[in-house]
Parts: structure tokens; sequence; C-alpha cells
């Protein structure tokens, strides 16, 4: 017996001294899969387990919708919210995104913050399969005057601003709509592609829903436009005080008095911070590029989309 014990022993500690330099070698001999292929594909099609469940779709239906959420952020950590862009999440490769939503609101067809949420993200990922899960959304719930809210957003985003006039027209009629509906598809045949239009798209998606990643995101394109019109009327008067100058203003403090004349869309007014500099619409400074004689973004330290 003691002598098997001993051969025991030694056997196990001979696969030990194997097994680390085999695994060494395994890790650095291993296959290299290409990005697309980093995602792990849905394990089952939970929309084929509606009515089979036991009474669970629900959950299921919460579940896909809670793993669509954990499923983008876990994408933005890993590529960078400093290289992230809001308008292109196709870097992302975010190709799960509609199946998962897709399967919540099979399974739960009443889920509003599921459609709600693609079709905001979803935008920026595929068109196509933006308006279909808010058409399926609006095809489910036809008393959701908010799901014709973000199809009209989807469409004036496409620029198909005659079809977002369509879609605007016809929720006015749903019972609750609001009276901005019936302004943005009057907005919508006329100054359509306008910043001013554009605000109040997204300052109305901020009040009205009930999705916080829907709002964080509405609220940074309301603070993005505010930065424009800061950034157009702060550059104006550089370029003036340059052409009588005959060089830039050293620092933006200089050119205070002459922004006191300034009216800002929706009479805003110029922010400072704590150190009297002039800030951006999330409270980051502006930078002076004196070469160029602008201001710009700090997009280093901003949370303002660059683009």
């Amino acid at each position: 017996m003691k002598r098997e014990l001993i051969i025991f022993a030694f056997i196990v500690a001979a696969g030990f001294a194997v097994l680390a330099p085999l695994s060494n070698y395994l890790e650095h001999n291993r296959v290299r899969l290409p990005e697309q292929y980093v995602d792990s594909d849905l394990d089952l099609q939970g929309k084929k387990l509606k009515g089979y469940s036991l009474g669970a779709d629900g959950m299921l239906a919460d579940w896909y919708w809670m793993r669509s959420l954990q499923y983008i952020g876990d994408k933005i950590v890993r590529h960078g919210l400093d290289k992230l862009n809001i308008e292109d999440l196709t870097p992302l490769n975010p190709r799960l995104l509609y199946p998962m939503l897709d399967n919540a609101t099979t399974l739960d067809p009443k889920l509003i913050a599921a459609y709600s949420y693609g079709a905001t993200i979803l935008p920026a990922i595929d068109s196509e399969q933006a308006i279909a899960l808010t058409e399926k959304g609006i095809a489910n719930n036809p008393d959701q005057w908010r799901l014709y809210q973000y199809l009209g957003y989807i469409h004036w985003r496409l620029k198909n601003y005659e079809k977002a006039a369509e879609v605007y027209e016809k929720g006015a009629t749903i019972p609750g709509s609001p009276p901005f509906f019936r302004m943005m598809a009057a907005k919508m045949k006329s100054d359509s592609g306008s910043r001013d239009t554009a605000r109040q798209m997204y300052k109305q998606m901020v009040a009205e829903s009930n999705d916080q990643q829907t709002k964080a995101v509405a609220e940074l394109r309301v603070q993005q436009l505010d930065s424009w019109d800061e950034i157009d009327a702060v550059n104006a008067v550089l370029r003036e005080q340059n052409a009588k100058a005959g060089k830039c203003p050293e620092n933006i403090k200089s050119i205070f008095p002459y922004l006191r004349t300034v009216r800002l869309p929706e009479d805003r007014q110029f922010q400072v911070d704590r150190d009297g500099r002039l800030a951006d619409p999330s409270g980051v400074p502006y930078v002076l590029d004196t070469g160029k004689c602008e201001i710009h973004l700090d997009y280093e330290i901003t949370k303002i989309p660059n683009s």
C-alpha cells in the first residue's frame, strides 16, 4: 500500500510539472479570434419559449432586457469613452443588441422600456433595425404616443422629414399626446434640419421619457447643441477682435465684456466655473486655440460628444 501511495504521489507531481509549461505553451500559441467572434451568441431563441415558460415570459423578457443594457455597457467600457461616437456605435460591433431586444419584446410585447432603449441606441447601429423594433412596439401598443415620438425621431435623424411629419401627425391623434406632436409635424415641413428643431426634439425626450438611458443620451445632445451655439457666438467675437487688433486675444476672459451683448437661443446665458473661466454646458472650461483664434470643447474632460 505504501509503495502504491508513493507511485500515485509521483504521478500527481509529474502531472503538475508538465501542466505549467503546457499551459504557457497553449496560452502563447492559441488561435486569436477576430473581434466579430468575441460575442457569444444567444444560447437559445427566447422568443420561441413564449407560451412554454410556465408563466415566466415576463421574467425572461426582463432578463433579455437587462442583458441588453449590460451588453452595451460592457462594450463601451472595453472600447473606451474617449473614443466613443454616440452617432456611430458600429465600431462596438454590437451585433447581439437587436436580437436581445427582439426577444425581450416578443416575450413581453408591453415592455415599453425595451422599445424606448432600442429606438434611442439602435439608430447609431442599424436604422432599419431601429425602425423595425419601434414599429413593432407601435403595433403591440397603439395607445403609447411615446413610441410615435421615437419613430418620428428616427426618421428625422435619417432626414426622412416627410415620413417624420406623417408619424408625428399620427401620434398627435392619440389621446394624451402633447401639443409638441403637432408642432413637430409642422416643423418637419419647414425648418426640420435646424438646431432649434433638434433641441426641442431632445428636450421633449428628456421631459417625457421614463427610461434613464434615453434621458441621458438626450441630455447630452441638448448640451451638445447648446455648446455649438456658444462656440459659434464666441468665435464670432474672437474673429471681430482679431480683425480690429490684428492679433487674437490672449485669453477668453478679455472678451467677456463683448459676450454680454450676445443673445443665445432661448435667452440662455453663458456660464463660468468657480475660477471665472468660460465653461461649456457640462461645466468644463472651453479651450482657446490662439493659433486658429477660436475655442473648442476640452475633449479629454468634457462629457459632451464631439460628433
